[in-house]
C-alpha cells in the first residue's frame, strides 16, 4: 500500500510519466496477488478467502490423495485459525492425523477439523439440522460440522422422516426456534416440504442418494425438493451437506450481526 501511495504521489507531483506509473502499479498489483496465493504445484491455495468471504478455503478430500490432503491441510494451518476438510475416508484421515498435530477426525461426518483456539459459538441463535433417517446421517453430520466451524450452535433433530411423522411434531418447538433449518432426506425427499409448511425460517433442503432403484441415486429426492409447494425452501446438490451447512451458517451469522 505504501509503495502504491509513493507512485501516486510521484505522478501527482509530475515526477513520473503516466505510462510509467501505470506500469509500476500493474507490477505492484501482480505482486500483491501472487503473495495471496500459495502455489503447491498440485494446488494453489487461496489465502485471502477468509478476508473476502468470512471463512477460509475448505478442502474437498474425496478425489485427493492422503498426501495431498495432508500437505494442503498443514499449509492452511499456517495461515488460518481453523481448517475444514470434507469427504475424507478413515484411511486418508489416519495419514492426515499423523502429519498434522491437533487435527480431529469426525468419522460420522467424514470430516477433518483443526482449530488454533477451541471452537467457540460466536454467533447468537442457532441452526437446526433435521434429518429424515439414520442412513442420511453422514450428510447431516457434514452440514452440522460445517455450521459449527462457522461459529454457530447446532440443534440436531434426527430420524424424523415422514414414515413416522409424529416424531417430527414433538420436536417442532426446537425446529421453529432456529434462524435457519437444514433438512436432509433421501428416498422421495418429502420431509423438506413438510418442514417448509410448518416454519417461518428459511429451509435449505439436501437430497441424499439414499434410496432404492427408482430413487436414481438422489435424483428423485432432488426433483421432489425442487418442485416443493412449500414456500421458503431452497435446494442444494445431492449429498451436499457442506453447501447447505455453509449457507445456513451464513444466514445465522448475518442475523446475529443485526441483533
Amino acid at each position: 500500500m505504501m509503495q502504491l501511495e509513493h507512485v501516486l504521489k510521484l505522478l501527482k507531483a509530475g515526477d513520473l510519466e503516466l505510462e510509467e506509473a501505470k506500469r509500476q502499479i500493474e507490477e505492484l498489483t501482480q505482486a500483491e496477488a501472487s503473495a495471496k496465493i500459495d502455489d503447491l504445484g498440485f494446488a494453489q491455495l487461496d489465502l485471502e478467502r477468509e478476508k473476502r468471504t468470512g471463512f477460509p478455503e475448505v478442502i474437498y478430500g474425496e478425489s485427493k490423495t492422503a498426501e495431498q490432503i495432508a500437505v494442503i491441510f498443514q499449509r492452511l494451518t499456517e495461515h488460518s485459525d481453523r481448517v475444514l476438510a470434507t469427504r475424507v475416508d478413515p484411511v486418508k484421515a489416519e495419514a492426515v492425523l499423523a502429519a498434522v498435530q491437533g487435527a480431529t477426525y469426525h468419522a460420522s461426518a467424514r470430516a477433518l477439523t483443526w482449530f488454533k483456539k477451541p471452537i467457540l459459538k460466536v454467533h447468537d441463535g442457532y441452526v437446526a439440522v433435521v434429518c429424515a433417517g439414520t442412513a442420511d446421517l453422514p450428510v447431516a453430520e457434514e452440514a452440522a460440522i460445517t455450521i459449527e466451524c462457522m461459529g454457530s450452535h447446532v440443534e440436531k433433530v434426527y430420524d424424523v422422516g415422514v414414515a413416522g411423522i409424529h416424531r417430527l411434531f414433538r420436536r417442532l418447538p426446537v425446529i421453529r426456534g432456529a434462524n435457519a433449518i437444514v433438512v436432509v432426506a433421501g428416498m422421495e425427499g418429502a420431509l423438506a416440504s413438510v418442514v417448509g409448511g410448518l416454519v417461518s425460517s428459511p429451509v435449505i433442503a439436501v437430497p441424499t442418494s439414499v434410496g432404492y432403484g427408482a430413487n436414481f441415486q438422489g435424483v428423485s429426492a432432488l426433483l421432489t425438493m425442487l418442485n416443493s409447494c412449500a414456500t421458503g425452501v431452497t435446494v442444494v446438490n445431492i449429498d451436499n451437506g457442506f453447501g447447505a451447512g455453509y449457507s445456513a451458517g451464513l444466514i445465522n451469522k448475518n442475523m446475529s450481526k443485526r441483533s
